[in-house]
């Protein structure tokens, strides 16, 4: 069964395009290393909760997006691989991450019902 890699992230609106460009730039890298989809999406209708939200799980500020993003992987170990990478891999550390990386929430999850139409 295929793994899924999940992510909350605040962009600041005028790096809409800049987060853009990064994600097609990493794409390529990530598929190199088995990921077999990704999901970007910017922020539409995200209300504020009462009492939790997207928005505090980033502690969004003024002029930001929350972009909530996520990869399928094959299996958990090509992930793990991938991340294991990071480190490793030099052409990571020339990616841009046009946001505050510190509020960037992640996780990883195992499916457990999946279906198509």
């Amino acid at each position: 069964m295929t793994y899924v890699a999940g992510f909350l992230t605040p962009v600041p609106n005028e790096n809409k395009q800049a987060y853009i460009e990064s994600a097609r730039k990493a794409w390529p890298l990530f598929k190199e290393y088995g990921a077999l989809q990704i999901m970007e999406t910017w922020g539409d209708q995200v209300p504020a909760g009462e009492h939790t939200d997207f928005r505090r799980a980033v502690a969004l500020e003024d002029g930001e997006t929350v972009c909530f993003s996520w990869m399928i992987w094959p299996d958990k170990e090509s992930h793990d691989r991938c991340g294991a990478s990071m480190a490793t891999d030099p052409r990571w550390q020339e990616m841009d991450m046009p946001f505050d990386g510190k509020r960037m929430m992640w996780g990883s999850f195992t499916p457990i019902f999946e279906d198509k139409a």
